[in-house]
């Protein structure tokens, strides 16, 4: 039902944006834990995607930084097509937060 736009039931308060986020990061983890190819950004790749995982664990995340960690994951994944699906729902999970303010 999620294609409809409705959002998961967490059976609390939690911000729906941050369960979708930890939904996302959890995905692309384990996509990259079983894919077997070792790449040289993959270290990188992973350290992001905990660092996501952390700041989703602990609420609401600052949106500089989500920003920042996805792109060091996308930089590190590249354009390896095994992820591409995973790495598509970690930016739209960040999407879901905004835009940073502008300084």
């Amino acid at each position: 039902m999620r294609s409809l736009g409705q959002r998961p039931v967490t059976g609390s308060d939690e911000d729906p944006r941050v369960a979708e986020l930890r939904t996302a990061v959890s995905r692309l983890r384990r996509q990259l834990a079983v894919l077997p190819a070792d790449f040289p950004d993959r270290a990188i790749a992973e350290d992001e995607l905990a660092a996501l995982a952390a700041m989703a664990a602990g609420g609401l995340p600052e949106i500089p930084r989500l920003r920042s960690s996805l792109l060091l994951i996308a930089g590190a994944i590249g354009s390896m097509s095994a992820l591409t699906r995973g790495l598509s729902q970690v930016r739209a999970a960040v999407d879901l937060f905004g835009e940073p303010p502008r300084a």
